[in-house]
């Protein structure tokens, strides 16, 4: 569905738009330096004017929190995207501030208050070097803040008075961002009929100052890791190529269960989730509180953007159990939405699908190709008259031919992808307007860049590696993490009404093999062939219907038996075998064995080198 175009302009005059998260930066450099005695001076000076225990007054986390809340999401500022509805609340400052310092304590929060919210402070005061020092201190921490003036008592001033009360018996930061008062700091508009997407993708002059803020933030915030300690400074994202690329190995070195090297050692709050490799030590994924609800802030208006609406019934097939996050990240999405949701994983059959369509009116239906596409097949044959509205889909592409059967015979009005992973989460959506791979991608929440082997951008619509960095996580940061994709980015004016960049997804770059819902190393398969002197392997994924057909070829030198490749392979790893975790009757998967003689398989003609892993079910998805 195109939204209606947004006209509204958020500034009414020229002044420059300031983030919160900057303000924390400000506020936890002046922590560190009361805590280190660096700025003893300034703690004397606060401690003289009434201001019991200084350094709680900078507690930059209990001011994260309190600010998480009031805002609805620090990190999605200066919009709050609704639940109930794809609109939007759009936030903005009031403009200028003018506090009366009748009390330090009370002067001090409403400063600190009234900056995190961009507005400019006049303050007028009988001790001006007193917040002459604090907006100094403040200000060494040499991120954007907004103006501060100091004057005598009695000087005239434009703005909107604000009136502090005195602090209560056991009031912190956190506590004073849910008092009355702070609701004079900023005022919402609600913009019907404008989405996210939408509303940041026009607001495209600040682009750069919002991916600067939240760059700025989340490389502080990784600081706190030992992995991350000696992170060089960034003004924007410019600076990314400052940045070291994280490689697959590093991660997992430094990640749990191996290392807390990517821990920042805050208290335990959030989800914990599971890669989804089948073979070795598995890793595992933190989210913290603030992590994981930026996620669903941040899901929610993509699943809108995806085409559900309220009052869809879905059926979510997503995998789920053993920690790995399909189901789990969806099922808290979801149920933040007004859609009806089954949650049957991937242990649902012909029979559920039939039972839920029939009986509670589902219309959309939630998961990965490889499962659903032989489950609706089948259900299509038992009740010829099946129809499903809508398609939501992840974890590998569908081909077009498949799209063309969900539209014709399923009726589907909706066949849309979401690209994710557990790292970190929803990294690109369709909506009804792109085909093919092609994905909206969301700059605020995961930036994605597009490179070399050796980590240097490319130009737009070239070919690369994918890398992503988490803007909106910070309990296992991910700085420019190489996830193992290729990928070309673009600018695209789409129909939808959302300009700006767009990814083409083209598939794994390295020896990831998805099968059957799961995860297959191509080096481990390799080395199990060793007894049989295999000296190439070639894996190729590809769908003959509504069946996946993984095909494992070898060159030998004394081309072994198909059937006993068969049986060490399926003893090695039982996903490659019968064994699945859904509906047995589906006849959804084969494993095919070709033994060569050396030479046999394909070669480069300018490298002369095999190609290790070749996803077919990309071809046709163009």
């Amino acid at each position: 569905m195109r939204r209606k175009a947004a006209t509204h302009t958020y500034h009414e005059d020229t002044m420059m738009r300031h983030y919160p998260t900057d303000l924390l930066l400000a506020v936890e450099h002046v922590e560190r330096g009361l805590a280190s005695g660096a700025l003893a001076p300034l703690e004397a000076l606060l401690l003289q004017a009434g201001v019991t225990d200084p350094l709680r007054r900078f507690d930059s986390g209990r001011l994260f929190e309190g600010l998480d809340r009031l805002l609805g999401g620090v990190c999605q500022y200066p919009w709050q995207p609704l639940t109930d509805s794809d609109d939007v609340l759009e936030l903005r400052p009031v403009g200028a501030v003018v506090l009366d310092d009748r009390l330090a304590e009370a002067t001090l929060r409403g400063l600190l208050l009234a900056w995190a919210l961009g507005n400019r402070v006049l303050l007028r005061s009988a001790r001006p070097q007193l917040w002459e020092e604090v907006m100094a201190a403040l200000r060494e921490a040499g991120v954007p803040l907004p103006a501060g003036q100091v004057t005598g008592p009695d000087a005239d001033a434009a703005g909107d008075p604000l009136e502090v009360p005195a602090l209560a018996v056991g009031t912190d930061l956190a506590v004073d961002c849910r008092a009355a008062w702070t609701q004079g700091l900023f005022r919402i508009r609600h913009l019907p009929g404008v989405s996210l997407a939408q509303v940041r993708s026009e607001d495209g002059e600040e682009r750069a100052g919002r991916v600067a803020a939240r760059l700025r933030y989340l490389v502080a915030r990784a600081r706190r890791t030992p992995y991350y300690r000696e992170l060089p400074d960034v003004t924007g994202d410019g600076d990314l190529t400052r940045l070291p690329v994280l490689e697959k190995a590093e991660l997992e070195a430094h990640s749990l269960p191996a290392s807390r090297d990517l821990s920042s050692g805050d208290p335990a709050t959030g989800e914990v989730l599971r890669s989804g490799a089948t073979s070795g030590e598995p890793r595992y994924i933190v989210y913290s509180r603030t992590d994981w609800e930026n996620m669903v802030r941040e899901a929610v208006p993509m699943l809108y953007a995806l085409g559900l609406e309220p009052g869809d019934r879905i059926v979510n097939t997503l995998f789920g159990g053993s920690m790995y996050g399909g189901l789990t990240t969806t099922f808290s999405e979801l149920s933040r939405m007004p859609v009806e949701s089954y949650a049957t994983a991937q242990f649902v059959t012909v029979d559920d699908l039939l039972m839920l369509i029939g009986r509670f009116d589902a219309n959309a239906i939630l998961g990965m190709p490889a499962l659903i596409l032989p489950l609706l097949r089948e259900a299509k044959k038992r009740r010829p008259g099946l129809r499903v509205e809508k398609v939501i889909y992840g974890g590998t592409p569908m081909t077009e031919t498949d799209k063309t059967w969900l539209r014709q015979e399923l009726g589907a009005r909706v066949v849309s992808s979401i690209l994710a992973a557990n790292d970190g989460a929803q990294l690109g959506y369709q909506c009804g307007f792109l085909g093919g791979t092609v994905h909206h991608v969301n700059d605020d929440y995961n930036l994605i860049e597009v490179v070399d082997e050796a980590g240097r951008p490319v130009s737009d619509g070239t070919a690369g590696e994918l890398l992503v960095t988490g803007l909106q996580k910070f309990e296992g940061p991910l700085i420019r993490y190489r996830i193992g994709d290729m990928g070309r980015m673009y600018e695209h004016r789409c129909a939808c009404g959302v300009p700006g960049r767009v990814l083409e997804y083209l598939g794994r770059s390295d020896g990831l093999v998805r099968f059957k819902g799961e995860t297959v190393l191509y080096g481990e398969v390799f080395d199990a062939l060793a007894p049989f002197g295999v000296s190439q392997l070639q894996i190729e994924v590809a769908t003959e219907g509504s069946r996946e057909i993984l095909t494992l070829s070898t060159e030998a030198p004394c081309p072994p038996e198909p059937e006993a490749v068969r049986e060490l392979l399926v003893g090695e790893f039982p996903v490659l075998g019968d064994f699945q975790d859904f509906d047995a009757a589906l006849d959804a998967y084969e494993l095919r064995i070709v033994c060569l003689a050396e030479g046999g398989l394909p070669r480069n003609t300018v490298s002369g080198k095999v190609k290790n892993v070749i996803d077919r079910r990309l071809e046709g998805v163009r």
